[in-house]
């Protein structure tokens, strides 16, 4: 049944086209509305028909490609509906470059989730960090185009790196006399016989390609520039899209080596560099006073949560999956209601975009209502998935683990509360005159839709995704 996964990567490449051809630049965001609307019914059947599980050697859904490709589809549907009054009030700036962007991008992305090839995953992973660099340039100004050189250099390293140890995987399996492959179920059934140093060298320059992507510490120093300065529907896509496909690829190489005895030294860098990126980010959240820099490295943060979780496994493995669905939307909405908070004030900073309740009631609100949902506080889903990490690090690493992440994470909710509160309440500036943006529902639905998902599933998780997560869970556990 090839034709599906085919269609889902063809249908926003012709949008793409689509954007190209049409000249109005009213009209057209409302490509990205169509592909939105179109992907997302295609996504939800390829996750939940069963019929569909068989697509071919390269391209395959399993349980975990399902989980991101939801997430994924879930987040660009929003941002597209989002971009039309974005874009409306951007009138003076050609669109037609952010929105191919965007539906390239999300070829790219739905492609990395379905690749069974090494090669293919890095293909995809390449082009959506490529086709990402000309929107953080949105605003042409001299500090974006300063955040998309560093976008681009720092994330050009980490796909070279990336590449590297894709080439040494594939010489592993030439070295131990197989037929050179890079197929992902191959390698995994074939990972016992590999050469142990060739399979070492290759997991290591994956994790720091990949963890680039991320935006792992010490890779991430993009991250702060790059989310500061793009426009907020980009910092939806890079924090929600982009990192996640970074992860990805992550799990694919951990998937290989759990099956050998690399597995326990690998999940140890796991938790090396997952508490190293969680320390490291908790330090710059506290005091920051540009509230988009704070989400910046709020996700350095939670990508720290990832790798940590992953290489935790046990019962943080479930959490991973509740995570990828409440981090990937919870951060999405927030970079939509970060951007209408900065064009109400015409600033980022704490010290002038102050009383956001008052100037502007819902995206004030919701702005609150979103760093409660990142941080992991009921009803959201977070909280579920944050707890199945503290459970998991008490009985992998005991007392002196669970005690060390709470408090690096106590930290960090106290160091975003002194950036949120100040921008939600108080008055805002009498010394500064009022910008023309209010309010409207076209800029206020879509973040408010993200987060009603995240507490639904908080409340409720329906039993075809709970049974979706414990199965991508399952293919995640560490094989003796």
């Amino acid at each position: 049944m090839m034709w599906l996964p085919c269609l889902l990567i063809a249908l926003p490449l012709t949008g793409a086209l689509c954007a190209w051809l049409v000249r109005s630049n009213n009209a057209r965001p409302q490509v990205l509305v169509a592909a939105g609307c179109l992907h997302l019914p295609l996504s939800l059947a390829a996750v939940f028909w069963p019929r569909h599980d068989t697509w071919g050697a390269w391209l395959y859904l399993d349980a975990i490609g399902k989980v991101f490709l939801l997430e994924i589809s879930l987040l660009y549907t929003a941002c597209a509906c989002y971009a039309v009054g974005y874009l409306r009030s951007r009138s003076e700036r050609d669109n037609r470059v952010l929105c191919m962007g965007m539906l390239v991008c999300l070829a790219a992305m739905t492609l990395t989730a379905a690749s069974r090839h090494l090669g293919l995953l890095w293909l995809a992973i390449a082009a959506s960090t490529l086709t990402m660099a000309p929107l953080v340039y949105f605003n042409r100004n001299a500090r974006s185009i300063e955040a998309t050189w560093k976008f681009m250099m720092i994330g050009s390293v980490g796909i070279a790196l990336a590449l590297l140890g894709v080439f040494f995987l594939a010489y592993s399996t030439m070295v131990a006399g197989l037929e050179p492959t890079l197929q992902l179920e191959q390698l995994i059934q074939q990972a016992h016989l590999l050469p142990t140093s060739w399979l070492k060298a290759a997991y290591v320059l994956l994790l720091v390609g990949f963890g680039t992507k991320m935006g792992l510490v010490p890779m991430h120093t993009w991250k702060p520039d790059a989310y500061g300065e793009a426009p907020g529907l980009v910092g939806a896509m890079l924090a929600g899209g982009l990192a996640n496909c970074g992860f990805i690829g992550l799990i694919r190489i951990h998937q290989i080596t759990a099956a050998t005895t690399l597995a326990s030294s690998c999940s140890n860098m796991l938790i090396g560099i997952g508490l190293f990126s969680i320390a490291v980010a908790t330090i710059f959240l506290v005091r920051q006073t540009d509230f988009k820099r704070m989400l910046a490295y709020s996700s350095v943060e939670h990508m720290g949560l990832f790798a940590l979780a992953l290489g935790l496994g046990g019962k943080a493995l479930y959490g991973i999956m509740l995570h990828v669905i409440g981090n990937g939307l919870g951060k999405g909405m927030m970079f939509m209601v970060a951007g209408n908070i900065n064009r109400a004030f015409g600033s980022k900073s704490r010290e002038v975009a102050r009383g956001a309740l008052v100037r502007m009631p819902w995206s004030g609100a919701l702005f609150l209502a979103g760093f409660f949902a990142v941080t992991g506080s009921p009803p959201f889903v977070t909280f579920a998935s944050e707890f199945s990490f503290f459970s998991a690090s008490f009985s992998r690493g005991g007392l002196v683990l669970t005690l060390l992440l709470g408090l690096l994470m106590s930290i960090a909710f106290l160091g975003m509360a002194q950036t949120v509160l100040p921008v939600v309440f108080g008055n805002p500036p009498a010394t500064r005159e009022r910008t023309k943006y209010r309010d409207s529902a076209i800029l206020i639905v879509p973040p408010l839709a993200l987060l009603l998902i995240g507490a639904l599933a908080g409340l409720w998780l329906p039993e075809p995704l709970h049974s979706l997560f414990i199965a991508a869970a399952a293919l995640l556990e560490v094989k003796p």
